[in-house]
């Protein structure tokens, strides 16, 4: 699937005319996969958690943000691919339209696939997210280390899909916690969300 078909869910839910959202038109860069992870004032304070995987951002909304902790079983809860663009994107989202509100880029870098089977050879990690169970290592400003998804419903029978982010390995070595949403500053710019908000926009 092409990242177009992928992106028809985020599109058709913009309007690019009034947000300042990418649309999703760059191509794959680099030799390592990014990641980001974003504060977003909508209708309820969350962190977006994004991996990319081939051409799109894999995405989850994570209530709580990560922790350094591995006793914290993070709830994550999956939602449309966003495009590769949407790794820079900070701003205010308008009114009306579908996430409106405020957006900061808290931390973003690149991430190594680790997932193996029972055997210890690796699977990609499309393949590995698809069967359930991903596991990977960060490389940010702010997060280091080894995590895991994992998916504990997977949305048949009408409940919402939803899925488990964990730090593996020993205790809070790797980096932060999600610290107070309302504090925090970017890593893009080193705003807060009142700020952000305050400007009206993008830098």
């Amino acid at each position: 699937m092409g990242a177009d078909e992928r992106l028809r869910q985020y599109r058709g839910k913009r309007d690019f005319g009034r947000t300042r959202e990418p649309s999703g038109q760059r191509a794959p860069d680099g030799a390592e996969p990014r990641f980001v992870v974003q504060i977003h004032d909508a209708r309820r304070m969350h962190f977006d958690f994004r991996l990319q995987v081939g051409d799109v951002l894999r995405s989850w909304s994570v209530p709580k943000g990560p922790s350094g902790d591995p006793h914290d079983k993070r709830l994550a809860v999956p939602t449309e691919d966003h495009p590769l663009e949407y790794e820079h994107f900070e701003g205010v989202i308008p009114k009306g339209e579908y996430g409106g509100g405020t957006v900061i880029v808290w931390d973003r870098g690149t991430y190594e696939p680790l997932s193996h089977d029972r055997r210890g050879r690796p699977v990609g990690f499309a393949e590995s997210l698809e069967r359930g169970h991903a596991t990977f290592r960060l490389h940010g400003a702010k997060l280091h280390g080894e995590y895991a998804l994992t998916r504990f419903r997977d949305g048949r029978g009408g409940e919402e899909e939803a899925w488990l982010l964990v730090r593996k390995g020993p205790g809070r070595a790797g980096g932060h916690d999600a610290p107070d949403p309302r504090r925090a500053r970017s890593v893009r710019t080193g705003r807060t969300l009142a700020q952000v908000a305050a400007e009206g926009g993008e830098e």
